[in-house]
């Protein structure tokens, strides 16, 4: 065949370098999301900072957002969730070590953000606005590099438990709240990091059917047993459940012990996660492992209910980090690629989808900011009342949004959201452990339920916050009335409606969040949100925004 009979007419063939030259111009891709500041960018979490959560001062977090936007710290990013942890039970002479490799990408980011007070800021500082302010640094490091937040979560949380043994506390409190970070496991180091080790295969979120036992010796005690997931197992001490003579107790277990020897602590596996790569998540067996009770005898569960309760606000603050990075990546595309003549963000279709996707990034945020304010060491009886049922409303409904807004902001980038070169689908793999860690979908709902029989005070507080944005959407006023019927009826019997409790639980979900963007947000947000969440039509497929949106004013805020 002829060049000519291929209908290739018109000049000569040439071939080489010189032909393909046009072939290696690289046209309408976005440049490098890199080298910006994530805090000043983020106009939602800038403003219910200090609105909602009434934190001052944001010097910190304008450094820690240029340092989480720069090229290293997301080249680090991509880095630790390439290289994934390695387990070594052995070292080469054959002798138990039971240590934990993390790539060196790992240890630089935690210790960034262990720097910058994302673990314990809030309890060394403490005051009106302290949480929301750890919270901020804790969403700006998670919200480019999620597998690290996890130590960081549970070493904020663990104070909570640690302050019912002063003894205990007084040598360990001063180690959490170092802004000092070194990997090892030593005597002596000037920084510390807690995990937990609770469930067991046996019994999962039903930490009751535990068969780790705890036998007395001396001043401490010694456990023999196995846990099914421990998180972090380089952390220097963690928080564990067994059982002793009177139930179930809670136990301080150290990596090292007070002689500078290593406590027994054998590392079995590290289990093959979806996501959270960058993370080591171990099963552990304890044989004779020195531990030291924390709280009454047989009253664990009590003890450490308070660091879950904040870790369950950690994994809601996890998720909207996820869903601002999600936004964030998805409009930077929709600004710089043009198809059909147009740029994608100016698109009707596309620019539907952005605003949905920043409307339940927002709600997110905004719950965030007001449930750590919550968290305070100035709330009253009521907020503590608040917080005990919105923690567990919210932590259920943020954290089941975030699995399909991650997907959706992938779809946004087309075929590079779905390749490992972008970042949104790291993020795809990772939203789902925020709706599973500390409480499944069903064990946060059926939670839900338990409080409004047994805390009815934290009914009463819950819908205190509704009614102070009462009457300005009769939508709303509407969706809140028809709710306080049903909380009313239900409470009265919670074990009979436990089918209907996701349902219950969504719409208490939505309520909070409404209600909170009718008093703080623009009015393009909160009415977006209200008629497209409360309304008759209402639907949670992103992208179906009613034609009385303001979709570009709330692109525009992303």
């Amino acid at each position: 065949m002829t060049a000519t009979d291929a209908g290739m007419t018109g000049g000569p063939l040439t071939s080489g370098p010189a032909a393909s030259h046009d072939t290696r111009r690289v046209l309408n891709q976005p440049p490098p999301r890199v080298d910006i500041n994530e805090f000043t960018l983020n106009i939602p979490l800038q403003e219910y900072l200090s609105s909602v959560g009434e934190a001052e001062g944001v010097g910190t977090l304008e450094a820690s957002g240029s340092v989480v936007g720069s090229g290293q710290f997301q080249d680090d990013a991509r880095l630790a969730h390439k290289n994934p942890p390695i387990l070594h039970t052995h070292n080469k002479y054959g002798q138990r070590i039971d240590e934990v490799e993390y790539h060196p990408a790992y240890h630089r980011i935690i210790g960034a953000a262990v720097a910058a007070g994302a673990h314990t800021s809030a309890w060394e500082v403490p005051g009106k606005g302290a949480n929301a302010l750890r919270a901020a640094q804790f969403m700006l490091f998670a919200q480019v590099e999620p597998g690290h937040a996890c130590p960081i979560s549970m070493s904020h949380a663990a104070v909570d438990t640690l302050q019912l043994a002063p003894d205990l506390a007084g040598e360990w409190l001063p180690r959490l709240y170092s802004p000092q970070y070194s990997p090892e496991l030593a005597l002596g180091k000037p920084g510390a990091l807690f995990g937990m080790a609770m469930t067991e295969k046996q019994g999962g979120s039903d930490v009751r059917a535990n068969t780790t036992r705890a036998v007395e010796a001396g001043g401490h005690h010694l456990l023999t047993g196995h846990k099914w997931f421990c998180s972090a197992p380089m952390s220097d001490a963690f928080l564990v459940l067994a059982q002793e003579d009177a139930g179930l107790g809670c136990f301080l277990v150290p990596r090292v012990l007070p002689d500078g020897t290593r406590n027994t602590f054998l590392l079995q596996r590290l289990k093959d996660k979806v996501g959270n790569r960058s993370n080591a998540s171990s099963e552990v067996e304890f044989a004779d492992t020195a531990g030291w009770r924390i709280g009454d005898p047989g009253r664990g569960v009590r003890a450490i209910m308070g660091m879950v309760g904040r870790t369950r606000l950690d994994c809601i603050l996890g998720t909207a980090a996820g869903m601002r990075q999600s936004v964030a990546e998805a409009v930077w595309h929709a600004r710089h690629r043009r198809a059909f003549g147009a740029r994608l963000i100016d698109q009707p279709a596309m620019t539907n989808v952005l605003a949905d996707l920043a409307l339940e990034s927002e709600a997110a945020t905004i719950v965030s900011m007001r449930l750590s304010r919550a968290f305070d060491d100035d709330a009253g009886p009521s907020e503590r009342s608040f917080r005990r049922l919105a923690t567990a409303v919210a932590k259920y409904w943020v954290c089941k949004r975030g699995p399909n807004h991650a997907y959706e902001a992938m779809e946004c980038l087309g075929g590079n959201g779905y390749t490992e070169d972008f970042p949104l689908a790291m993020r795809y793999r990772e939203q789902p452990v925020m709706a599973i860690w500390e409480g499944t979908g069903n064990v946060i709902a059926l939670d839900v339920l338990r409080a409004m029989g047994t805390d009815p005070e934290s009914v009463d507080a819950f819908f205190a916050e509704l009614r102070i944005a009462s009457g300005s959407a009769l939508v709303f006023d509407d969706f809140v009335a028809a709710l306080r019927e049903e909380v009313a009826v239900v409470a009265k019997a919670p074990h009979d409606f436990a089918g209907q409790a996701r349902n219950l639980v969504e719409r208490m979900a939505l309520a909070l969040q409404a209600a909170l963007l009718i008093r703080f947000a623009p009015a393009a947000v909160s009415e977006a949100f209200v008629v497209s969440r409360l309304g008759p039509g209402r639907s949670f497929n992103y992208g179906g925004l009613p034609s009385s949106s303001d979709v570009a004013g709330i692109v525009a805020r992303a």
